[in-house]
This record gives C-alpha cells, sequence and structure tokens, in this order.
C-alpha cells in the first residue's frame, strides 16, 4: 500500500477516531473507546517522557492506531505497547506492522525490554512475527521483546 504514513500524535483531540472507535465497538473491543475516555480524562495522554502514540493514515484517513507507555505495572525500565487497532479493510496489508515497528524503534531507545498482553490469538501470532517472545504465567504479560 503506498500512501501509508505512520507519525506520532501530538493531539488526540484534532484525531478524528470515529471511524476506528465505531469499528472497534462492533467488533467487541474495548480498547479504543479506553483510549479515548484515557485521554480526556487526562489519565493517559502518552505524553510522559518517553512515551507516544502513533497513527497511520493513508491520504488523510486514519486506518490504525498504537501506542508506548512506560508500564504501569513494572519498576524496571519496561515499556508496553498500548492500544493498537486496524480498521478492517487494512488489516494483513503491513499497518500494524508499521505501527508497532514505529513503537519498537522508539522503545529500543528508552527501554529495555517492550511488553504487552494480548488474549486474541491472532494478535499473539502477529506479535510473534515481529520477534516477540511469549510469555506464560504472567497474568499482566503475554509477550515480551528484549532490547
Amino acid at each position: 500500500m503506498t500512501n501509508l504514513i505512520v507519525h506520532e500524535v501530538a493531539d488526540l483531540n484534532a484525531a478524528d477516531l470515529t471511524e476506528i472507535l465505531r469499528e472497534s465497538t462492533e467488533e467487541g473491543h474495548r480498547h479504543i473507546n479506553r483510549l479515548l475516555r484515557e485521554y480526556i480524562t487526562g489519565t493517559n495522554r502518552f505524553d510522559q517522557e518517553s512515551e507516544a502514540l502513533f497513527a497511520c493514515r493513508m491520504d488523510h484517513r486514519l486506518i490504525g492506531i498504537c501506542g508506548l507507555n512506560r508500564d504501569p505495572y513494572a519498576e524496571a525500565n519496561i515499556g508496553r505497547v498500548r492500544r493498537l487497532y486496524v480498521l478492517k479493510e487494512f488489516r494483513g496489508h503491513g499497518v500494524g506492522r508499521r505501527l508497532v515497528e514505529a513503537v519498537i524503534h522508539m522503545a529500543s531507545s528508552h527501554y529495555s525490554k517492550l511488553v504487552l498482553k494480548t488474549d486474541n490469538p491472532q494478535a499473539s501470532e502477529f506479535y510473534k512475527r515481529l520477534g516477540f517472545r511469549e510469555i506464560s504465567n504472567n497474568g499482566l504479560v503475554t509477550h515480551e521483546l528484549q532490547f
């Protein structure tokens, strides 16, 4: 796919998440709704040191989003992948890969490890293809990537 641009989001209020929110809710996912709620309330704006929120656009259409936070569950210097979502029609075209690669690139300069939690088997395989190792017996982490 050409015309794909991944960029850091400076102000989520300026991004039109309407389509992503609608589709993710229809699929039964709550994490984009949580992303918006936490951003609006100030709970998580991805604006702390070594944090970022990335968006992928095709032309001017927002087609995917993914964030990087300092892991709130760890005391060590660990980053956490947060709120990845790609519109259905763009899955399998490298959008998710490019978003997570942007997160990995930034995280590798600031953290010793990057972690995430997913209960989706397809997402698990996706992260493993990107180099993440599956973790068992940890309620807060299912995958990690050491730097």
